[in-house]
């Protein structure tokens, strides 16, 4: 049986139902709905192909063309979506429900339902396709929400207050996480490849429906862009003009944070994210910067590298419009918590 169902719809299912991406595999590696498994009824080079018939020759030439391409693949993309919902199942579904959707829930989600029916499953078609979670995305963003900006120089310990927070319950959109990245010129360190900026903004989306819009949600202050990734601009927006918490620490406790986390990579890649920061250090600095890794003087380093980072937080920090709570901390984990916490009720007056 095939039923079409709207996003909300699906999204309260969601849980019980496997989801199948029957787009391209190009198609699915620039955006798709988070938690989705690819299954192509067509490749990259058929998709092209079909599409370029479509235009010369009109639907029903390329829809021949589809048919022919797609036959002999129908015994495999049968087993393969079989096999998917077979392990993405809980135990009641027995493997016999999916959902599906293509770019806009036409005729390729079409044609793998209507197959997938054939043997008895119980299909979810996506109404809208992919298209319907883009524009879902993006209301999402254009909603007014009540930000908290976790902000302060390099080595405040930023992302982990956002990790302590989040294990204490508070909502935390950690976009650092989501980008792969964390934002300066040694971010990409340890990270995996970073998503495409559609996907950033579908990881984005996927966290925030989860979100209570009426509470607060704690977000690290960032720039416009991290690593390659972009923050959408009415959340961007939104960030530049929400209160802001400044942590402040002591220059020896950001050494040491710094160190922590950068100092377990190889010198190599130091120095080589070092290098690139050439036109901003100039060259000297750059290379005295260098010679100390090299030399193993992690102090040396930092002195090149702390007062750069000041001052481009200095200029960054001048584009925020919110208004700002400093907010001194020790280093005692669940004091720096509870100040926080105790920080915004009284900026949201809670």
């Amino acid at each position: 049986m095939t039923r079409v169902v709207t996003l909300e719809e699906w999204l309260k299912l969601k849980e019980t139902l496997p989801l199948v991406d029957v787009r391209s595999e190009g198609e699915f590696a620039s955006g798709h709905i988070p938690g989705s498994i690819n299954i192509p009824l067509l490749d990259n080079a058929a998709r092209i192909e079909v599409g370029t018939l479509y235009k010369q020759m009109g639907k029903e030439a390329a829809v021949m063309k589809g048919f022919k391409l797609i036959g002999p693949k129908f015994y495999d993309l049968f087993r393969e979506v079989r096999k998917n919902a077979k392990g993405a199942a809980l135990s009641q579904s027995k493997g016999k429900e999916l959902a599906l959707y293509c770019w806009r829930g036409g005729m390729r989600s079409n044609i793998v339902a209507w197959m997938m029916a054939l043997a008895d499953y119980d299909v979810s078609l996506i109404q809208g396709g992919y298209k319907s979670y883009r524009q879902y995305a993006h209301g999402l963003f254009a909603q007014n929400h009540k930000w908290i900006i976790l902000s302060g120089k390099t080595g405040s310990g930023k992302t982990e207050l956002l990790r302590q927070l989040a294990a204490r319950g508070e909502q935390v959109l950690d976009l650092e996480a989501l980008a792969h990245h964390k934002g300066s010129a040694f971010g990409h360190l340890g990270e995996l490849e970073q998503p495409t900026v559609e996907q950033f903004e579908n990881k984005i989306a996927w966290q925030l429906r989860q979100f209570d819009m009426d509470k607060p949600i704690w977000v690290e202050s960032e720039s416009r862009t991290i690593g390659k990734a972009r923050i959408p601009d009415p959340i961007f927006n939104q960030m530049v003009a929400m209160p802001l918490i400044e942590i402040e620490r002591t220059e020896e406790a950001r050494r040491k944070l710094i160190l922590d986390e950068y100092g377990i990579f190889p010198i190599t890649a130091l120095i080589e994210a070092t290098e690139k920061l050439e036109r901003r250090l100039g060259g000297d600095r750059m290379k005295i910067a260098c010679q100390a890794l090299l030399s193993e003087d992690w102090q040396g380093w930092l002195d090149i590298l702390i007062p750069y980072y000041d001052k481009t937080y200095a200029h960054s920090r001048n584009v925020r419009v919110g208004a700002s709570y400093p907010l001194t901390l020790s280093g005692n984990s669940n004091e720096e918590i509870n100040a926080l916490m105790e920080l915004s009720k009284k900026i949201w007056n809670q």
